[in-house]
């Protein structure tokens, strides 16, 4: 969730954690900065990923902005399809109120628009699986990197897009994030288009867990395996 504390940036950062001794800089961390680095940019800055090359088009995520976005996902949270899923229809004050929680956090879940050739048409969340609740219930690993999806347009769905697109998000993720070796994603067992989306992009089933709000399935795609599926 993209933090609303003043970044760590460069010059910051080197002030944050040197000392001049005569002419030498000595690094100077410890259990209370290190901490604050790591912080910093968690999930590697989606912001600043490139757009991939898709068989339907140039996608690319982009962070939400609420005073530019939150009409348009309210519109899609109040779909019926996804309200079943996503459970949050009702106002713009119901969906602002999620962004909310996540745009005001340590940015360890990241709200984006999917944008296919220019277009938004679908809604992400790139979260630290590793960091999150989620984590209690399966053998998290660090830097594992969740993704939450849905497809705005009813129009869109149905048409094999959501595994287009898983795949090319699951590849951003490894191309941006080096320490990342999986790819995690939880759907709600019931939704089996969602399931079958994941199975056909190349993640593999790995259990059922059961969380607070649903029974889902255990959806992970691995790096070493990428280029095998």
């Amino acid at each position: 969730m993209p933090s609303t504390r003043t970044p760590i940036g460069p010059t910051r950062t080197a002030a944050a954690i040197t000392t001049v001794i005569g002419q030498a800089v000595q690094p100077r961390l410890n259990a209370q900065r290190l901490p604050l680095l790591a912080e910093a940019d968690l999930l590697d800055s989606p912001a600043a990923w490139s757009a991939a090359a898709t068989s339907v088009g140039a996608f690319r995520l982009e962070p939400v902005r609420p005073h530019r976005d939150l009409a348009l996902l309210a519109r899609w949270m109040n779909d019926p399809e996804v309200a079943a899923f996503w459970e949050l229809a009702g106002p713009a004050t119901v969906t602002a109120a999620h962004l909310r929680a996540q745009l005001e956090s340590d940015g360890r879940s990241i709200p984006c628009l999917g944008l296919l050739d220019g277009t938004p048409m679908s809604y992400w969340e790139i979260y630290r699986a590793d960091l999150d609740p989620l984590a209690r219930h399966y053998p998290a690993r660090p830097h594992d990197t969740g993704i939450h999806l849905l497809i705005g347009d009813g129009t869109n769905r149905g048409r094999g897009l959501g595994t287009t697109l898983l795949r090319a998000v699951a590849d951003l993720v490894f191309d941006n994030r080096p320490r990342c070796a999986r790819v995690i994603a939880e759907p709600d067992i019931r939704n089996t288009p969602s399931v079958s989306a994941f199975l056909n992009s190349g993640f593999r089933c790995s259990a059922e867990i059961d969380l607070p709000e649903k029974r889902a399935a255990l959806m992970i795609r691995e790096r070493a395996l990428r280029n095998l599926l």
